[in-house]
């Protein structure tokens, strides 16, 4: 009875251990989503802790280079001191792997087919937003390989 007593205690207690690892946008709403983009760097750590990894993207321009702080399930892109592009691993209920007929449902006649990427412009927010979905081009079916949401004017 001792035993079985101690071990509920432990089960208990292991619950509100934070997890090791948690994907940051299983949960959250497509508005806390979007208030990702504008974050500047230190609300970025303060809210979600060290990242898992940090590494470079560059881009076709110097200026265009970005630092990646990347967390499970979701990679934030920092241009000076804030972020200005997301990569999710699900967002807008599409997840890697989704096949491309499927997405171009999901995101409606307001989603531009791009052949190997789909682009969807955000409204309502405080500056332009943008979805983008990429395909792979190995087969036809064509299956998502990265999504992002961005500032298109950054």
């Amino acid at each position: 009875m001792k035993q079985a007593a101690f071990l509920a205690v432990l089960f208990f207690l292991s619950l509100t251990l934070p997890a090791q690892e948690r994907h940051l946008n299983t949960g959250l709403s497509l508005d806390e989503q979007y208030a990702f983009i504008g974050m500047m760097l230190e609300e970025l750590v303060d809210r979600f802790g060290p990242p898992r990894a940090v590494a470079s993207a560059r881009g076709t321009e110097t200026w265009q280079d970005d630092v990646v702080f990347q967390y499970t399930g979701v990679d934030f892109y920092v241009y000076i001191n804030r972020v200005w592009q997301v990569q999710f691993a699900a967002t807008h209920g599409i997840s890697h792997g989704s096949r491309k007929t499927a997405v171009m449902q999901i995101l409606g006649n307001t989603a531009e087919d791009k052949g190997d990427h789909a682009l969807m412009q955000i409204t309502g927010r405080n500056w332009p937003l943008t979805l983008r979905v990429n395909f792979s081009s190995s087969d036809s079916t064509g299956q998502v390989t990265a999504i992002f949401i961005y500032r298109p004017d950054y």
